[in-house]
C-alpha cells in the first residue's frame, strides 16, 4: 500500500510544480506594484524604492525570481510576507485552523444530511419525499455562497438575532461561542456540497438497487434493510466518496468567498487580502499549502475506497 501512495504521489508531483509557476506568473500579473501598495507611489526617491526593490527580491528577472522561491519552498521556506514581515508558514499557521475547522464542519453538516436524504429518496422513489430531498439539493446547488450567506445573516442574524453574523472566536478560548460563530458559515459552504451529495447518494442507490446481486439476496428472504444497508448501500457510497474527495478540495479552496461574507480569519480571508496587498509570498504559499491538502484527501481517497470495496487492491 506504501508503495502505491508513495507512486501516486510521485505522479502528483508535476501538477504542483505546474500549479507552482501558474500561481506565481499570474499573481504578478495583476496590475499594481507591491511597493507602491505598501507604501505609495508619491514621496519616495528612486534610490529609496531601488532599496526596497532589492530587498524584496523583485529587482531580478521573473525567472530567477521563482527559480529562487522554488528553491527556498523544496526546503519548508515560503519566504516572508511583504506586509506583516514574519514568516509565510507561521502566517498559514496562524490561519489555517479556522479553514480547516469550517471545511470539515460544512462536510460533516453536509453529510448527515445528504445520505440520509439519498437514502429515503432512492427507497421512496417519485414520492413526495423524493421531490423534497430534489428540490432542497436543487436550491443547494443553485444559489451561489455568497448569496445564500447573505440570507442566513439576514434571516438568523438581522432578524431572528440567534446567531452572530462575523466574526471567529477560538475553541480553546470559549467552545460554545465558538460553535454559534461557526453554525452559519459551515451551512453555507455545506449546502451546496449536501446537494451535490444528495442526487449523486440517490443515483448510486438506485443504480445498485437494480442489480442482479440485490434482487438474489432480497429471493434469499433478506430484510429490506440488510437488503439497503449491508449490501446496496456500501457498493453505492464508492462514487459517493470519490465525489466526496474531490469537493473536499473545493471546500477547503472555496472558503474564499464565505470567510469574505462572515469576516472568518481563516486562509480564504488571508489570501483575499493579501492579493489586494499585492503580498506575493503569501498568495503563492496559500495555493500551494492548499495544493497540498488537495492531493493529500485524493490519497486518503484512494485507501478508503479498500475499505468500501475489498475487490479493490494496491498494485
Amino acid at each position: 500500500m506504501f508503495a502505491y501512495l508513495a507512486r501516486r504521489a510521485l505522479t502528483l508531483l508535476p501538477i504542483l510544480l505546474l500549479m507552482s509557476v501558474i500561481v506565481f506568473g499570474l499573481i504578478r500579473m495583476v496590475p499594481g506594484d507591491p511597493i507602491d501598495v505598501m507604501y505609495g507611489s508619491e514621496g519616495m526617491d528612486e534610490i529609496r524604492r531601488a532599496a526596497l526593490s532589492q530587498e524584496l527580491g523583485l529587482d531580478q528577472p521573473v525567472v530567477v525570481q521563482y527559480g529562487r522561491w522554488l528553491w527556498r519552498a523544496l526546503r519548508g521556506d515560503l519566504g516572508n510576507s511583504y506586509r506583516a514581515g514574519i514568516p509565510v508558514l507561521q502566517l498559514i499557521g496562524q490561519r489555517l485552523p479556522a479553514t480547516l475547522f469550517l471545511s470539515f464542519a460544512a462536510l460533516i453538516l453536509s453529510l448527515l444530511i445528504a445520505i440520509p436524504l439519498g437514502i429515503v429518496a432512492a427507497v421512496r422513489r417519485n414520492s413526495w419525499a423524493d421531490v423534497t430531498a430534489m428540490v432542497f439539493a436543487i436550491v443547494g446547488i443553485s444559489l451561489p455562497a455568497f448569496w445564500s450567506g447573505i440570507l442566513l445573516v439576514l434571516v438568523f442574524a438581522v432578524w431572528l438575532r440567534w446567531l452572530p453574523s462575523i466574526g471567529y472566536v477560538s475553541p480553546a478560548e470559549d467552545f460554545l461561542r465558538f460553535l454559534r460563530h461557526l453554525i452559519l458559515p459551515a451551512i453555507t459552504l455545506g449546502w451546496s456540497l449536501a446537494g451535490t451529495t444528495t442526487r449523486l447518494a440517490r443515483s448510486s442507490l438506485l443504480e445498485e438497487l437494480g442489480k442482479d446481486y440485490v434482487r438474489t439476496a432480497r429471493g434469499k428472504g433478506l430484510r429490506e434493510r440488510a437488503v439497503l444497508l449491508t449490501h446496496a448501500l456500501r457498493n453505492a457510497l464508492i462514487p459517493t466518496v470519490t465525489m466526496v474527495g474531490l469537493q473536499l478540495g473545493f471546500l477547503i479552496g472555496g472558503t474564499v468567498v464565505v470567510e469574505t461574507v462572515f469576516a472568518w480569519p481563516g486562509v480564504g480571508l488571508l489570501v483575499v487580502d493579501s492579493i489586494f496587498a499585492r503580498d506575493y509570498p503569501v498568495v503563492q504559499g496559500v495555493v500551494l499549502v492548499i495544493a497540498v491538502l488537495v492531493v493529500a484527501v485524493n490519497l486518503l481517497v484512494d485507501v478508503i475506497y479498500t475499505v468500501l470495496d475489498p475487490r479493490i487492491r494496491f498494485s
